[in-house]
């Protein structure tokens, strides 16, 4: 190529055997005025003859074409690297469809209307009595969160059920958190199922097949529980407590689904930061021996909304959101150390940001923008769980006002 940048044609002279015409062979070069491009007449290197091409083309370059090239690029690059799943989360409208609507019932309830009219406001009947009812959970670290949904279940469940283990879902070894606060739960001792597992350890595993191993023990728990068939099981995770209304009417109402999900109120780091009301993973199943399995994603399409709440991230300590974020099954978003800097958490959980630096999770451009900067502060505590509210002192870091955290 010729330092115009047009290609030349490349000539090889073969001897004849005596000196005359050309010698050896080589490269036949463009006559131009420019020494450099002169300094390669006559030379045999094809490394020497390609690295002139680029400088040619270097040399034929203006000033914006060097920024674009050395400022620009890499400045592009490391904003991918940075913020690549921001970027990602953003486009998921173009590469990902949303999941198929629920089917909502809409909830009933007010504490003075008969729990007959209820059912039948529900469409559906009224039994003679009601059924059984076990909650069932996978227990990590969160006390306070079980301490609230325990009492506000208490009176409408038959069996608590508890499985722990030594190992997070990504493999790190933790102590039996349950058993060293056992004391504390003393008013469910007589309906108390508690089981414990060992953890597996499998380094580099998908932490999801350690949540369903988990999973999987949970359902023999519930065997040696005593379920049988029509039992209600509650199947949701610690911080996804429902509504005591909620299950009362489940336990006394006839005809109703099978499995039924609860929309629950979603909230982050207390209930001063409501995000929605789209929490759908927690479930209720009238129980099929052979056939029920305890399970956390989409089982049936029947929703039943307004059914309780859902407090993610919800610890008194700062200790704790740290070995959340390197715990549960969603670790890998811990994309960099300093997420795990107990300063910018504190930082994070008063300005009702995101703990991993994400875009909201939504299926639509108009939900993504719409949620997209910190969590609106919210004052009100009306219609929170009972005991939340009676012990409002012991739990004030869940209540507005209170988004300071302990360091320990």
């Amino acid at each position: 190529m010729d330092c115009t940048g047009n290609y030349a044609e490349l000539k090889v002279m073969k001897s004849d055997g005596g000196g005359g015409g050309g010698g050896g062979g080589g490269h036949h070069c463009c006559k131009k005025s420019d020494d450099f491009c002169g300094e390669l007449c006559g030379q045999e290197s094809s490394k020497l003859f390609s690295m002139s091409r680029v400088r040619c083309i270097m040399r034929g370059m203006d000033l914006k074409t060097y920024v674009f090239l050395f400022a620009f690029v890499p400045a592009l690059i490391f904003g991918i690297y940075l913020h690549g799943q921001k970027i990602s989360y953003f486009l998921r409208p173009l590469w990902e469809n949303p999941p198929k609507p629920f089917n909502e019932i809409p909830h009933y309830y007010h504490e003075n209307v008969s729990m007959e009219n209820l059912c039948r406001l529900h469409g559906w009947g009224i039994r003679d009595y009601p059924r059984r009812v076990y909650d069932a959970v996978l227990f990590s670290n969160e006390v306070d969160m079980l301490t609230i949904r325990w009492k506000e279940l208490y009176p409408y469940v038959t069996e608590f059920v508890l499985l722990e283990s030594n190992s997070t879902f990504t493999g790190i070894p933790k102590p039996l958190v349950f058993t060293s606060h056992r004391k504390e739960f003393d008013f469910v001792e007589p309906r108390l199922t508690y089981g414990t597992i060992g953890g597996r350890f499998r380094k580099g595993e998908n932490p999801f097949v350690e949540e369903a191993y988990q999973r999987v023990a949970l359902d023999q728990l519930l065997k040696i529980a005593g379920i049988t068939d029509d039992d209600l099981l509650i199947m949701s995770d610690v911080d996804e407590i429902p509504s005591r209304h909620t299950i009362n009417l489940l336990r006394w109402c006839d005809n109703t689904p099978k499995i039924l999900h609860l929309r629950l109120r979603n909230y982050l780091y207390s209930f001063e930061f409501p995000v929605d009301d789209k929490s759908w993973r927690a479930s209720v199943h009238r129980y099929q021996p052979g056939k029920t399995r305890y399970a956390h994603y989409r089982q049936t399409d029947d929703i039943l909304v307004d059914a309780g709440w859902h407090c993610s991230f919800c610890f008194p300590r700062i200790s704790e959101f740290i070995f959340k974020m390197k715990a549960y099954s969603h670790f890998d978003r811990v994309r960099f150390s300093h997420f795990l800097n107990p300063e910018r958490i504190q930082r994070v959980i008063c300005k009702g940001a995101d703990l991993f630096d994400m875009l909201p999770e939504e299926y639509t451009f108009r939900e993504i923008i719409g949620k997209m900067g910190p969590i609106p502060h919210s004052f009100s505590a009306v219609h929170l769980p009972a005991y939340l509210l009676e012990k409002a002192e012991k739990y004030k870091y869940l209540l507005p006002g209170n988004c300071v955290r302990e360091s320990g």
